[in-house]
């Protein structure tokens, strides 16, 4: 219904701690049970949840494709991702990226 940006979070156990942040899918739920969540906090339906996130690596790595197509996963794990974890890491604005 609006402008989003599509993001690819990289971290072990990546897609259940986004879910946790996000809290649950039924925008009702997420306001009773976890009202600090995103969606608890934003939500305005459940089609209007404010977030999206994958349901397994699986889906993640096919969204990935989607939203990313010049991505490649498989390189970024070989090459970048080694990188990330024996480096300080800093966050560029400008191209919405983390570097070492």
């Amino acid at each position: 219904s609006g402008p989003m940006w599509a993001y690819i979070l990289a971290h072990e156990n990546a897609v259940p701690l986004w879910r946790s942040l996000m809290g649950p899918t039924k925008v009702f739920r997420a306001r009773n049970s976890v009202p600090d969540s995103i969606r608890g906090a934003y939500g305005l339906t459940d089609t209007r949840n404010t977030t999206h996130g994958s349901d397994s690596p699986a889906s993640a790595s096919r969204e990935i494709a989607f939203f990313f197509p010049e991505f490649n996963e498989q390189l970024w794990y070989q090459q970048e991702e080694p990188r990330l974890r024996c480096g300080r890491v800093y966050y560029n604005a400008e191209e919405r990226v983390h570097c070492v």
